[in-house]
């Protein structure tokens, strides 16, 4: 059995995979942009300061599309696993799950569960994996 476990946020992903008794470990970084707008535009007379422009559906859009080719990535690496279970802080898990059941439906069948899961060092990850799987058999 290929069991496979995620834990997962907007920067990177760490993935786990059971075989047995062997465990590999592996990290995929997302190249996620991170918005922070800087600067200041108009006049400094005006009454509450400089003003900034923020163009965010611009800076949501490209979001949106290097999101979707982190997950695109993420489901190529793990495409010949038989369980999958996924964790993360955020909502990034549940955006990933999503992915899967409208683009990768082979994939989501094999989607046991998608939790949530504070911030971890890899040993906790593994723990958390193996744990998680001896607990499902």
């Amino acid at each position: 059995m290929n069991h496979i476990g995620i834990w997962m946020d907007k920067e990177k992903a760490h993935i786990v995979r059971l075989k047995g008794e062997k465990e590999e470990f592996e990290t995929i970084f997302s190249e996620l942009e991170f918005f922070n707008p800087t600067g200041g535009s108009g006049t400094k007379s005006a009454k509450w300061g400089p003003q900034d422009v923020v163009q965010d559906s611009k800076y949501l859009e490209r979001e949106k599309h290097q999101l979707k080719a982190y997950f695109s990535n993420l489901a190529d690496t793990i495409k010949d696993a038989d369980a999958i279970a996924v964790f993360g802080p955020a909502d990034t898990n549940q955006r990933f799950r999503k992915e899967l059941l409208q683009n990768y439906k082979p994939l989501a069948e094999k989607l046991k569960t998608v939790a949530k899961a504070d911030s971890m060092t890899e040993n906790q990850v593994k723990a958390l994996v193996r744990d998680y799987f001896r607990h499902k058999n």
